[in-house]
């Protein structure tokens, strides 16, 4: 080694940088090993650092999951679709939201749906998810009622994110993201008939 070359020494990584890295580590694992078989310990030894850092980020497995799933393919993210049309833009948001449920995965969805109701945090993770999804909607219908389409203020708050429960609901009972067909069904034969204004 030169006289002058100093030997270069490893960077204490902290706050977002660490985060990012951590985060990354865990879906990286995640889309390798799947929900079940994901462990701490493999998190860790990807991420170069420790179980400890971890589990002072993210208490729960499902935790780190729901969290490298944010980060990674965010269920709402994009800008809300506004094509002019309330059955189209509910259409694409419903089809995004089942992309991205099929980039995460069957077997993911299953396992840590499982996980979140067997925790004693459930309730607030699933307030969170509404909220998110009450606002996506809200924003929709208030653009369909500015176009006429519909009476915003006449619509029962429960019908307002009906879409997004459904497409909850198809994956409770089948396991799977809905087909194009079954998003069809939901916005053609349920929700439009419960908020459209009639035709003079």
């Amino acid at each position: 080694m030169a006289k002058d070359t100093i030997p270069s020494t490893p960077q204490r990584r902290r706050g977002a940088e660490l985060e990012k890295i951590l985060l990354d580590a865990a879906w990286t694992e995640l889309k390798a090993v799947g929900y079940t078989q994901l462990t701490y310990d493999a998190v860790a030894n990807r991420a170069g650092t420790s179980r400890p850092i971890l589990y002072r980020r993210w208490p729960h497995k499902h935790d780190l999951v729901i969290a490298a799933m944010r980060d990674h393919t965010p269920m709402l993210s994009g800008p809300i679709p506004d094509t002019g049309s309330l059955r189209s833009d509910v259409i694409r948001l419903l089809e995004r939201s089942a992309r991205q449920l099929r980039a995460i995965g069957q077997e993911v969805m299953l396992g840590l749906m499982s996980d979140i109701v067997a925790k004693s945090d459930k309730v607030s993770h699933a307030v969170e998810v509404s909220n998110i999804g009450r606002e996506v909607m809200t924003t929709i219908l208030r653009r369909a009622d500015e176009r006429g389409e519909l009476n915003l203020k006449a619509i029962p708050e429960p019908v307002i994110t009906l879409p997004l429960d459904l497409n909850r609901h198809e994956i409770l009972v089948t396991g799977k993201p809905p087909s194009h067909a079954k998003i069809l069904q939901i916005v053609d034969e349920i929700f439009l008939p419960l908020v459209k204004r009639p035709s003079r």
